[in-house]
Order: structure tokens, then C-alpha cells, then sequence
């Protein structure tokens, strides 16, 4: 199966936060399912860092040695997933977090995500 990591089950995910349960972090390592992190989440870390609003238990550096350790693929915004970006409601107005929906919509992915907003989308948001 393909998951879609929002970027907070990215970041919990990859520091071993408590805000990620034991249930869901085990989900993410089954190797039969194949993680992915949406480069607009890359973008959104960056910009966060780049502000002093985010801390990392590591250098932004190391995240291409990270998501290749925990198997993690990096996934392009396409034109197509733009297209798909326009025909969303505004029922969530983070830009991130609404491209994140439009990828999984086009791509069919489950999107993990707490965020219980998006819901009011058409995707399959996966959370335990």
C-alpha cells in the first residue's frame, strides 16, 4: 500500500516522538507498505527551519540520508497534481497540507495524518 506522510507524521516519525503511537509507528515499518514524503512537505520544513519556528533533532542536511535509512521516497509535485490542487474545496486552507490532499487524491495514496480536517476531502487518511 502507499502511504503519503503528512509532514508532522514525517517529523515524529523520523525523531521517535511519543506523538506518533506505538500502533502507527509500527504500520509505517511494515515493509509491505511504501512510504512516501511529498517534496511540498520539504518545502515546508525548509521554510520553518528558515524562520526559527522549527527545531530538528538533526540537521535538515541529513534528511536525504534519513529518508533513504527508513526507506522513505521523496515524491515530485507533478502538473497533474497541481490540476487536481485547483479543484479543491477550501475546506482547509494550509497550501502544504491542501497539496499533500491533491497527491493523494491523483495518486490514490492513503494520506497519514492526525489532522482529522482533512476528512472533508475525498482521500483515505490513516491514522491509529
Amino acid at each position: 500500500m502507499n502511504l503519503l506522510l503528512d509532514t508532522h507524521t514525517t517529523l515524529w516519525y523520523l525523531q521517535d516522538s511519543p506523538n506518533l503511537s506505538s500502533s502507527m509507528g509500527e504500520i509505517l515499518e511494515e515493509t509491505e507498505h511504501k512510504l512516501y514524503l511529498s517534496i511540498a512537505s520539504l518545502w515546508e520544513i525548509a521554510i520553518k527551519c528558515g524562520l526559527g519556528k522549527l527545531d530538528l533533532d538533526y540537521s535538515f542536511q541529513d534528511f536525504p540520508d534519513l529518508l533513504m535509512h527508513f526507506d522513505i521516497k521523496i515524491l515530485p509535485i507533478t502538473f497533474e497534481d497541481t490540476r487536481c490542487y485547483l479543484t479543491l474545496p477550501l475546506h482547509h486552507r494550509d497550501p502544504f497540507d491542501r497539496m499533500l490532499i491533491a497527491q493523494a487524491i491523483h495518486r490514490s495514496y492513503l494520506l497519514v495524518s492526525q489532522d482529522v480536517m482533512l476528512d472533508a476531502y475525498p482521500i483515505q487518511r490513516l491514522w491509529k
